[in-house]
C-alpha cells in the first residue's frame, strides 16, 4: 500500500532544510481576474520545477488558501519559464522584477501536463498588466527565511 506522507500527516516540521533558488523569466503577462475560479489546490505542498518548464502564476488574496483547499478569488499574473530548477514549496517567497510579491499557497493541476498553476498569496489581487509586469522580468522563488 502506498502512503502519501503529506496526507497521512507524517511530517511534523518543514522537511526542506536547504534548497536552491528557483529562477526564471516571465514569458507572458496576463490581464484578468475571477471571483469564483474554483481552483483545487493539491495536497502535496511541493513540486519539482524543471529547467525549461513553463508554469502559470496566479495570485489570490484569500489568506486561508493552503494545500487541499479551494481558491476562488484570483487574478492572473502570467507565465514564466524556469531557468534554474529546484523544488518549490508552500510558503516560499516569490519575487518578480526584484520586488517581493507574495508566498506560495499551493499548486493546481487543472492544465497538466501542459503547465502547473502556481497559486500565490498576496495582500492585493492585481492582474499582471495592472501590476506593471514586463516580459523578461526575473522571477525568483526562495525558501522562506
Amino acid at each position: 500500500m502506498v502512503v502519501d506522507p503529506y496526507k497521512a500527516g507524517m511530517f511534523k516540521k518543514d522537511p526542506y532544510y536547504k534548497k536552491k533558488v528557483c529562477e526564471g523569466e516571465l514569458c507572458v503577462v496576463l490581464d484578468g481576474r475571477f471571483e469564483s475560479r474554483g481552483l483545487q489546490l493539491m495536497t502535496p505542498p511541493s513540486r519539482a520545477f524543471l529547467k525549461g518548464e513553463i508554469h502559470e502564476l496566479i495570485v489570490t488574496d484569500e489568506q486561508e488558501a493552503k494545500p487541499g483547499s479551494e481558491v476562488n478569488k484570483i487574478a492572473y499574473w502570467g507565465f514564466f519559464e524556469v531557468t534554474h530548477a529546484t523544488v518549490v514549496a508552500v510558503n516560499d517567497e516569490i519575487t518578480i522584477g526584484g520586488k517581493c510579491v507574495g508566498r506560495i499557497a499551493g499548486f493546481d493541476e487543472t492544465h497538466m501536463p501542459n503547465h502547473l498553476n502556481v497559486v500565490i498569496k498576496s495582500e492585493e489581487r492585481v492582474p499582471g498588466a495592472e501590476l506593471g509586469l514586463e516580459l523578461g522580468d526575473k522571477v525568483r522563488i526562495v525558501k522562506k527565511a
